[in-house]
């Protein structure tokens, strides 16, 4: 992937995940993760709204194709027939932009699956800013709308290790969840060997006592960066990593508020209702005194252009988090 971010052309580049220039990836983890699912529990079937290709469940239905359906552009199909699946006894992992199925079908993933508690995964590809197609299809407001559903679980995973980790956890979790995908060529970034997903857990990365950054999905890669930048100029940073956005790890965020209250967040959506809101919620509710700065995407709908370049535009980059960081302990 170019790292030039002069030119905001539309390329190929946008039909794959954000590498990052990490060394390391993994081809479609979810849907891998998926059939070592499917191979524990009969009951997991798949279900795409004519995404199955760019969702990576297509390698789920070329190894379980009676098991696979293919609603066709109707997601509030997708959702309502997933509801009705759930109810049958099956584990449905229904996948769809994410944009589809929070703008299209909020509706029936409110009644149908969170009111109704249905067993349903919804699996949702193009978080915030890892496509380039402009405000019709960069969901920067999706964890905003799914945190404010009763009783659904949202989760925004960092790369291939956590996501697939987190597939086997949601499929053994009995309830409604909502999980945002990386999809194609996907970083690994935390070491499989070490790390171990826990369903509504933050965990700490990286330790230091004069600023923390808080954050989610591919954020926390950047966060890392940054905490390395920051080193070279003596400054300790805490890496938090609060990949469940609900329910909220609110004892070990509070734990590392109020002994470093020196914090960014750091997260691929909208700086309204996501992570940065949920800190902030947080300390208000603990009377926790912290300073307590931004990074995300603004409040306005983003540009088309390279990955490089958005990210660049609306100050996403390790680089502005660093700076950010600085900010908050001048």
């Amino acid at each position: 992937m170019s790292a030039k971010t002069t030119a905001p052309g539309v390329t190929g580049n946008m039909l794959i995940s954000d590498v990052g220039g990490a060394q390391k990836t993994e081809a479609a983890p979810f849907g891998h993760a998926l059939i070592r699912a499917a191979q524990q529990d009969v009951r997991i079937v798949g279900l795409t709204a004519d995404l199955g290709k760019y969702t990576d469940i297509h390698v789920f239905a070329e190894k379980f194709p009676n098991r696979f359906f293919q609603m066709g552009m109707a997601e509030q199909s997708l959702i309502g027939a997933a509801c009705g699946l759930a109810r049958t006894g099956c584990v449905p992992f229904a996948t769809t932009y994410c944009v589809f199925a929070t703008r299209r079908a909020y509706d029936f993933i409110a009644i149908g699956a969170a009111l109704g508690r249905a067993n349903v995964k919804i699996i949702a590809g193009l978080p915030g800013l890892t496509t380039g197609y402009g405000g019709t299809h960069q969901g920067i407001e999706d964890l905003a709308l799914m945190r404010s559903v009763p009783g659904l679980t949202v989760i925004d995973p960092c790369d291939a290790t956590e996501l697939a980790q987190a597939v086997i956890a949601i499929a053994n979790y009995d309830g409604p969840v909502y999980m945002r995908l990386l999809r194609g060529e996907v970083p690994i970034v935390l070491d499989p060997a070490d790390y171990r997903f826990v369903l509504g857990r933050a965990q700490l990365l990286r330790d230091g006592a004069d600023v923390a950054i808080i954050s989610s999905g591919i954020m926390t890669p950047r966060a890392l960066d940054a905490a390395s930048q920051l080193e070279a100029d003596g400054i300790r940073t805490a890496v938090l990593h609060a990949s469940t956005l609900k329910p909220f790890d609110r004892a070990t965020v509070s734990a590392l508020l109020a002994r470093v209250p020196r914090v960014v967040t750091a997260e691929n959506h909208a700086v309204v209702g996501g992570l940065a809101s949920a800190v902030a919620d947080l300390a208000v509710d603990e009377r926790l005194t912290i300073r307590l700065k931004r990074v995300g995407i603004p409040d306005r709908f983003c540009a088309s252009g390279s990955l490089p370049y958005l990210a660049e535009r609306y100050g996403l980059t390790a680089t502005h988090v660093a700076s950010a960081a600085r900010e908050v302990l001048s």
